[in-house]
């Protein structure tokens, strides 16, 4: 199960939250989302989880925690929507 993790401190490490989501089961992927022009992080993440158990523990243990300072949202991720207008996707 994709989770989003949002109200990252923009120093926080893949490490960092990998290590917070492992205490509540197996961890397949973090992704850390960077801006694509500038490289520099944008507060926000993706964590995979194999299972749907493991990943709803962790929303409901970590959503409204405070993480490095910042109070954490975390959520079950969307999928991606598409979206009119807007600059075009080169």
């Amino acid at each position: 199960m994709r989770i989003y993790v949002g109200n990252l401190l923009y120093e926080t490490t893949e490490q960092q939250l990998r290590e917070a989501f492992e205490q509540h089961g197996a961890v397949d992927e973090v992704s850390m989302i960077q801006d694509r022009e500038t490289g520099r992080p944008k507060g926000f993440a993706f964590v995979e989880m194999p299972t749907a158990g493991e990943a709803q523990s962790a929303i409901d243990a970590l959503n409204g925690q405070e993480f490095l300072g910042r109070s954490l949202t975390v959520n079950e991720a969307r999928p991606r929507q598409y979206r009119e207008g807007g600059r075009p996707r080169w």
